[in-house]
């Protein structure tokens, strides 16, 4: 997690970045991963994740709604296009890193047999979310392998180019 601002001065790389004061923009790039946009009912503060299956395990959402420092039922999510539950195909270590910490996330998995899975990515950030507090949840019905014209994927297509989802603050001059 990253200040937007900071990270212009120092070029940082981040998962997420946060920014309060309207001089700079939060991104994501993505090519099958799942791009979060946050910001505050007030106007006050943005922030963006990028939360493919390590990082959404590993905390990312909930790191960027505490960074926020707003109430989290002040705060509205938008799910970017990322990879759908018809084409997220995942092994055992993707259903335990989920199922372990978080039981209920199990709902969002589907076996195929052999240790393999089909992920649903927009349940598993909804549910992070949700319990995080966030309930202003908007997005997530698009699949970036399957809607070839309209998005690039990286599992479709190997070599691929990348999306940038942006949020920004717009503050009186």
């Amino acid at each position: 997690m990253v200040n937007a601002t900071d990270a212009m001065a120092r070029l940082t790389d981040a998962d997420a970045s946060v920014d309060t004061t309207g001089q700079a923009a939060c991104a994501s790039m993505t090519a099958d991963c799942l791009p979060v946009l946050f910001c505050d009912k007030a106007g006050t503060v943005v922030a963006a994740a990028h939360a493919g299956w390590r990082g959404l395990a590993g905390g990312v959402l909930q790191n960027t709604v505490r960074a926020m420092q707003v109430v989290p039922l002040e705060i509205m999510a938008y799910l970017g296009p990322a990879i759908g539950p018809e084409a997220f195909e995942v092994g055992q270590d993707v259903f335990d890193a989920f199922t372990e910490q978080m039981p209920a996330t199990e709902r969002a998995f589907e076996s195929i047999g052999g240790g393999k899975y089909l992920a649903d990515i927009y349940a598993l950030a909804r549910m992070v979310l949700q319990r995080e507090g966030v309930n202003m949840i908007y997005g997530g019905e698009h699949c970036t392998v399957l809607e070839r014209d309209s998005f690039f994927s990286y599992r479709r297509d190997g070599q691929t180019g990348r999306m940038v989802s942006l949020i920004w603050l717009e503050k009186d001059a």
